[in-house]
């Protein structure tokens, strides 16, 4: 992928997310999404390129904008399919709680899996235990065999995971091992990136969350040289009814982040809403707005984090 294109797209993550930033604990998630939905869409079509989103904020007659399927970009080339979240995290944003992030993964046509909006088992950890885990193996031993492979004694094993009733016995087993865990309220892309970055105080990504996302952080993950396993987990009758219309036929299969995300033509960008374990949040200083963005190229395998000043007068 062109990188000034890569460069584009951080103007589209930092204007989501910086409308987003504007609802930072005024109780409205709703709110909060749609302006960075709006401000996502129409930064995307100020882009010369010609995109088709295919993963989004849902179908076309249940989002307005930026749905699955929906086209964006004003140039008929280069064609790229993208994987948007304008705002992961709506909650933490309504409420002020941590890690929130405005997110867009982008590749070459048919490069991302078309994942039907449902739920999937994930396992997720860096380079270094790429090559260690299986995600039918019980949790004490994948927790060891990550240990071993960082250098690591177990009770230094950090295992961040969804705060969530279902997770509530992969806590317990965590825990009976002797491994930390950290919980999140929300959005595991963050987190699930996160042991695949030097210096990472998270070392395993566990659970169960947004099959969307899965496909988000494997873009990342595999150019950064992680891995991420990850299993479709429908949790209600109309979640398993969304992956046969989809086409998928095998439930059971797992994926890998070369499954995930096709091939080198890939980009991962973010910019931070409020502060998580991959990005700070954006700060409003007093006629300055300060955006941390990161942007991670396949091609080349840079990650670039940019810290932009916006310049603004208040009125």
């Amino acid at each position: 992928m062109d990188r000034n294109l890569a460069l584009e797209f951080v103007r589209v993550t930092e204007a989501a997310a910086i409308s987003a930033a504007e609802w930072i604990g005024r109780g409205d998630k709703h709110a909060a999404d749609q302006a960075a939905v709006d401000a996502m869409r129409s930064r995307l079509n100020q882009v010369d390129f010609s995109g088709t989103v295919v993963i989004g904020e849902g179908k076309k007659d249940e989002a307005p904008m930026l749905f699955t399927g929906e086209k964006v970009g004003k140039a008929k080339s280069p064609v790229m399919d993208l994987a948007v979240d304008p705002l992961e995290c709506t909650d933490s944003v309504a409420h002020g709680r941590y890690n929130a992030i405005s997110v867009i993964a982008a590749g070459s046509t048919n490069s991302l899996l078309h994942a039907p909006d449902t739920y999937m088992e994930k396992l997720a950890v860096g380079p270094a235990a790429k090559n260690v885990i299986d995600l039918n193996a019980p949790v004490k031993d994948t927790i060891k065999k990550v240990a071993k492979a960082l250098g690591k004694d177990v009770r230094e094993i950090t295992v961040l995971t969804l705060d969530r009733d279902r997770h509530n016995q992969l806590i317990s087993d965590v825990r009976r091992v002797g491994a930390r865990v950290r919980l999140i309220t929300d959005g595991d892309v963050a987190g699930a990136i996160a042991p695949s970055l030097p210096d990472a105080d998270i070392d395993i990504l566990m659970g169960i969350g947004a099959s969307a996302e899965a496909v988000l952080a494997a873009t990342a993950i595999k150019i950064l040289g992680g891995e991420i396993l990850a299993r479709f987990k429908p949790l209600k009758e109309k979640h398993l009814a969304e992956i046969k219309q989809a086409g998928i036929k095998n439930i059971k299969k797992v994926y890998t982040s070369d499954n995930l995300a096709k091939g080198r033509q890939l980009t991962f960008t973010a910019t931070g809403v409020i502060e998580g374990p991959l990005l700070k949040g954006v700060e409003f200083q007093a006629n300055t707005i300060v955006t941390h963005s990161m942007v991670i190229r396949g091609i080349s395998g840079t990650v670039r984090y940019i810290t932009t000043h916006h310049h603004y007068r208040r009125m």
